[in-house]
């Protein structure tokens, strides 16, 4: 029977999704499945609702264990078949609230914080040398193992993965599955749809909707048509605002959707969120300050759901989308399925860096995880794409190379501060959030 280890796992309802996803695959029904992680009240509650759903869909098929602390990671780890990460190093208090708050003092504002500006940076530098002693220990107990990444921020997690060890793996985002839905549904063309196919390929939360087509008709000229609209009524003054306006507005400028949020790409961009420009936060109704709220509604959720999701004997669940389990069963039969994953770029991606983690349509079977060859992408995205990819690249060297020198560039030449801030004040910035860091990052010289 495979074995499945879940760090970070005392993200209960993360955890139910994947691993219930798991427990009713067939191949992974008998797995041995290990929870690990470093607070020991949300670890028991996962245990206890995994058990239930174990006994409840699975007639207590799969062998659950629970390790907690430092000291036990590499017992959940021995003899690991797929690993899956999901933490989150500093949570809400003290990371998140770092990170937003300490560049507020220099007037620099942010939506979500989790994949690329001094938000994104910070993060990585906290997670990647966490999630590199996780490869340590799997290079020694499970050297096999295959690491689905799903934390953030995605490229510069694989980045530092796949640079800074050996193991293989993959990064894992939902945003490329539910792209096209979540374009055509406001737009009311979904319910029309008779045979839809895209294409997809990018960066992880900056990746291209290249194509999308209903059989043979391309529908990327009504798409334009209905969202360039929607959007110039939006931004009459009383227009009703709507959830998308930036990726729309991106789309009528370079021709083409991406995968993640507008209030993610708001930050991506040096075009939105402008103290010489103010009027745009609302005109395109950009939700400054986003994660944290969202992060004080989920603790307030959780403390009202917890009863009902880990004492509930009678728990039920459906498989999701997420990619987890059908990657772990194409694996286990060697039958094959299509995902999209943040991997190395071997050439896949002809005019992105060959150092970028790129997000593409990848094959898994029994060999693994296979990219597949895009090639060019069109060159105003490919160039997008590239802005990001500078910072997220300084970043994974600063991580892996312990040089302070590397955050500060990563950080000058991220696209949303070096609009806002002169070079002085970036480096006073950086040298605030290394200070105010402390033990949550290794030391820089």
């Amino acid at each position: 029977m495979p074995k499945i280890t879940f760090m970070g796992a005392g993200s209960t309802v993360f955890a139910k999704n994947v691993l219930g996803d798991s427990l009713l695959t067939p191949s992974l029904k008998d797995a041995h499945i290990a929870l690990y992680d470093i607070d020991r009240g949300r670890l028991s509650d996962s245990k206890l609702m995994l058990d239930n759903l174990n006994t409840h869909l699975n007639q207590g098929r799969a062998k659950i264990t629970a390790y907690c602390g430092p000291a036990a990671r590499k017992a959940a780890l021995k003899d690991a078949d797929y690993v899956i990460n999901a933490i989150q190093v500093g949570g809400y208090k003290p990371g998140t609230v770092t990170d937003f708050e300490i560049p507020k003092k220099y007037g620099l504002r942010q939506t979500i914080a989790d994949t690329l500006g001094i938000g994104g940076i910070f993060r990585a530098l906290r997670t990647i040398p966490v999630v590199l002693d996780f490869c340590d220990d799997m290079r020694k107990v499970c050297p096999d193992a295959w690491l689905l990444n799903y934390s953030n921020p995605m490229a510069m997690l694989m980045g530092g993965v796949l640079r800074g060890s050996d193991i293989r793996g993959v990064g894992l985002c939902h945003s490329v599955q539910v792209c096209a839905e979540h374009l055509l549904k406001p737009l009311g063309m979904w319910d029309d749809v008779q045979d839809l196919s895209w294409q997809i390929a990018g960066i992880n939360h900056m990746a291209w909707l290249l194509e999308i087509k209903d059989g043979d008709k391309d529908l990327y000229p009504e798409i334009k048509r209905r969202a360039a609209k929607m959007n110039a009524a939006s931004r009459k003054k009383g227009g009703k605002k709507h959830w998308d306006m930036v990726r729309y507005e991106m789309m009528r400028h370079f021709g083409y959707y991406t995968t993640e949020s507008s209030e993610h790409n708001a930050e991506y961009t040096p075009y939105w969120i402008k103290k010489v420009a103010p009027q745009l936060i609302r005109e395109f109704n950009i939700p400054l300050d986003e994660y944290p709220r969202r992060c004080v509604r989920q603790i307030k959720n959780w403390n009202s759901r917890r009863k009902d999701l880990v004492s509930a004997k009678n728990l039920d669940h459906t498989r999701t989308f997420e990619y987890g389990s059908y990657i772990m069963e194409a694996m286990e039969t060697g039958k094959p399925f299509r995902i999209a994953g943040n991997i190395m770029n071997t050439g896949l991606i002809t005019n992105l860096p060959s150092n970028a983690v790129v997000e593409v349509p990848c094959l898994v079977d029994k060999n693994g995880v296979q990219g597949v060859f895009v090639g060019d992408l069109p060159e105003p995205c490919a160039a997008l794409n590239r802005t990001n990819i500078n910072v997220q690249n300084l970043t994974v060297e600063a991580a892996l190379t312990r040089s302070k020198d590397r955050i500060y560039q990563a950080a000058m030449l991220d696209p949303h501060m070096s609009s806002e801030l002169t070079l002085d004040q970036i480096r006073s910035l950086c040298d605030d959030l290394i200070k105010a860091h402390g033990r949550m990052l290794p030391k820089y010289h």
